[in-house]
């Protein structure tokens, strides 16, 4: 596509102009599908929990009485 001719930039620019309106309409579908599962108290994904909240506490106990050897 030669961008310098005035077909070739009113093509360029049609073409920019859907890609932004895509874009637009992905991130509404997303925003909108985030906010119904967080509404519904459903689960939003990401990394599971590698280290539970009761292991934490252990190892807080074990070094507040001084068995874990550096």
């Amino acid at each position: 596509m030669d961008t310098t001719t005035p077909m070739g930039s009113v093509v360029f620019t049609i073409m920019a102009a859907l890609a932004q309106m895509e874009h637009e309409i992905k991130s509404e579908r997303l925003t909108d599908c985030i906010s119904k599962r967080r509404e519904a108290g459903k689960d939003l994904g990401g990394r599971p929990v590698r280290v539970m909240d009761s292991q934490i506490r252990t190892a807080m106990r074990l070094v507040d009485a001084g068995e874990l050897a550096a």
